[in-house]
């Protein structure tokens, strides 16, 4: 009686352990799910397998990001141009100096020569000064006319002297701008390829971002982008800005605005006045240059330097300047839009006035 007891009790523990198998293995059959087990790395992808699109919070992040780089690629962009516009005025004021120094030794000879004539003249003269050779003559006509011609010799003399004496200081002086425009020249270069450097190093910190995501994530990266700008736009203007913004473009502004609009769809290259591209501040200056109208080479340079207005004031024309650094410059073309070249890998194109953190307002033709 015992032994079939455990024999009843073996047999009902297979009878269960296999039809918790057979259960496992049904497909559709409902069963207690088994302990979790870990789950392998976000990073981890199988072969030839799309990688899952990031966060959209991640990926906002590093659109923050991309912004940020450029951004400041655009801030030493400015430092560079500043240091090239710097450098071509240091090398015509060289080309300027050197032409002058060349002139004023030029000048120098000429009047060593002429001193030396005089030597050899009164050498011909046996040696003696005009006064003696005058204390010589019979003929008072002649001591007259020989005092007048003394006199004027000696005055010549003096003038030859005097002449000569400021050539020579005129060529020291030469020397000496053109040594510290020298020095000014080479620490333009200095700072212009300190600049470069630094252009380069953001952008292409930018393009490994860039890079990195699929293409998906670029297009939402995109779009992102233009959603941030479009939310910036739509607070500026339900501030109710262009209400009072009513001016009209003058004669020199609407010919900017027909050059800057002209060329939409041309890329932005760093350090570009055209014709084929441009860079924000490079657009804006070649605008103004077709209207005959010069300006500063920089954004920071037209912000600092021209003239400035109230944002309620602005008319067509107007240059928008951007950032607490005064980094970008757009052209406003009125209803509440401007024409500029935003960043590398974009093109000259129409934005919202207020889709970036508006820094003032300047006026060329004011």
């Amino acid at each position: 009686m015992h032994r079939r007891r455990i024999a009843t009790a073996a047999a009902i523990a297979v009878v269960s352990a296999l039809t918790a198998l057979t259960l496992f293995a049904s497909p559709g059959t409902a069963f207690a799910a088994p302990d979790p087990q870990p789950e392998p790395p976000a990073s981890v992808t199988v072969p030839g397998a799309m990688a899952p699109p990031a966060p959209s919070a991640s990926l906002e992040a590093v659109r923050l990001r991309i912004d940020e780089l450029y951004r400041q690629a655009a801030s030493a962009t400015d430092a560079y141009n500043l240091a090239e516009e710097r450098t071509r005025k240091q090398s015509a004021e060289l080309v300027k100096l050197a032409e002058q120094m060349a002139a004023g030794e030029a000048r120098i000879e000429e009047l060593k020569n002429r001193a030396g004539a005089a030597a050899r003249a009164q050498y011909r003269g046996g040696g003696l000064p005009p006064e003696a050779q005058l204390a010589l003559t019979d003929d008072p006509q002649l001591f007259l006319d020989g005092i007048g011609r003394i006199q004027q010799g000696q005055k010549a003399t003096k003038d030859l002297l005097a002449e000569l004496t400021e050539a020579q200081a005129g060529l020291v002086a030469y020397s000496k701008d053109a040594g510290l425009q020298w020095e000014k020249l080479e620490d333009n270069r200095v700072k212009r390829e300190k600049a470069r450097k630094e252009i380069t190093g953001k952008i292409a910190e930018a393009k490994k971002l860039e890079d990195k995501l699929q293409k998906e994530e670029l297009d939402r990266l995109l779009q992102l982008e233009r959603q941030a700008q479009q939310q910036a736009q739509t607070q500026w203007l339900d501030s109710g800005i262009l209400q009072e913004i009513d001016g009209r473009a003058s004669e020199q502004g609407r010919k900017a605005i027909a050059f800057a609009t002209a060329q939409i769809g041309k890329p932005y290259v760093w350090g570009a006045e055209g014709p084929a591209s441009y860079d924000c501040s490079g657009l804006t200056q070649s605008a103004w240059a077709a209207a005959g109208r010069g300006i500063p080479r920089t954004s920071q340079e037209q912000w600092r330097l021209l003239p400035r207005i109230d944002i309620r004031d602005m008319r067509p024309g107007d240059l928008i300047i951007y950032h607490a650094d005064a980094s970008h410059v757009g052209m406003y073309v009125g209803n509440g839009s401007i024409v500029h070249a935003p960043r590398p890998g974009r093109h000259v194109t129409l934005a919202g006035a207020g889709s970036m953190r508006i820094l003032g307002v300047v006026r060329p033709d004011r």
